[in-house]
């Protein structure tokens, strides 16, 4: 009978010591790679990404035509909120940095530009989207194409025979030191330019997202898998991801206002007097 029961009490023990304790993962940087969900038209590939970046594109065409369907001189609350986006983009930055003329000319593209960086960014926070589409390097990388097509372009429109010349050999520099500030000059505004931008705008969209998996998994770990006091830590990591939430929807807003008023002062440089 005794060695019976030793038998069945090893194996009862014997599985309770051979289970490894639960195992916490966090974000990964795979997230940001998803497999192909369909091919769209047989050919083009769609990810859960490119999901999110044709609703975000479909979100500004929808609030912009609903606030500009139908104008009326006292406006609503929403048309008021259209007008105040756009004269945001017009006044605070087309106009401040390129003067009346200049701004109406890159008001259009600096407008695009800013609520489309605006409300990809901002997909990052939604629920059940909580990515952004500026967090993969396609939009941004082609976001600061355009913007260094635009700003070279506007150069050479405004003086063509002299804005290579004057990027490449500022006026003031003693002919010696053209050998250091020509290379330095040429690196910094027509290699650098775009690429800050872009990679500006994409970390600071990952690191958002990182973070935010994180603190909301962590939650989810200590309170479902790890319970009874870790319930506590789940209290704190919920706290400190509603906290990064908040502070993600500025992050968001700030990096659609740097990365436009950035494009408005490289096309401010590049139509300036001297060129």
């Amino acid at each position: 009978m005794e060695p019976a029961l030793s038998i069945h009490a090893a194996t009862l023990i014997a599985p309770l010591a051979t289970d490894e304790p639960p195992v916490f993962h966090g974000p990964s940087i795979d997230e940001f790679f998803p497999p192909v969900i369909f091919d769209a038209f047989g050919v083009i590939p769609v990810t859960r990404v490119n999901l999110i970046q044709f609703i975000a594109v479909i979100a500004v065409v929808l609030v912009f035509w609903l606030g500009t369907r139908r104008m009326k001189v006292v406006p609503g609350r929403f048309q008021s909120l259209t007008e105040m986006g756009l004269d945001f983009v017009r006044v605070n930055i087309a106009e401040d940095l390129l003067g009346k003329k200049d701004g109406a000319r890159f008001l259009p593209i600096l407008t695009t530009m800013f609520f489309m960086i605006l409300f990809m960014n901002l997909t990052g926070i939604v629920p059940f989207l909580n990515l952004a589409g500026t967090a993969v390097i396609a939009v941004p990388l082609l976001l600061a194409v355009i913007s260094y097509v635009t700003f070279i372009y506007a150069g050479v429109k405004k003086s063509p025979k002299n804005f290579f010349k004057n990027s490449l050999f500022p006026s003031g520099v003693p002919p010696l030191l053209y050998l250091i500030v020509t290379p330095i000059e040429f690196i910094s505004t027509f290699i650098i330019r775009p690429i800050t931008l872009t990679l500006r705008l994409l970390m600071n969209m990952m690191v958002g997202h990182l973070m935010l998996v994180l603190f909301f998994s962590a939650t989810q770990f200590f309170l479902f898998t790890m319970g009874g006091w870790w319930s506590a830590l789940a209290a704190g990591s919920l706290a400190f991801g509603l906290a990064f939430t908040v502070f993600e929807i500025l992050v968001a807003v700030l990096q659609a206002y740097v990365f436009t008023i950035l494009t408005a002062v490289y096309i401010q440089l590049a139509v300036a007097e001297e060129h």
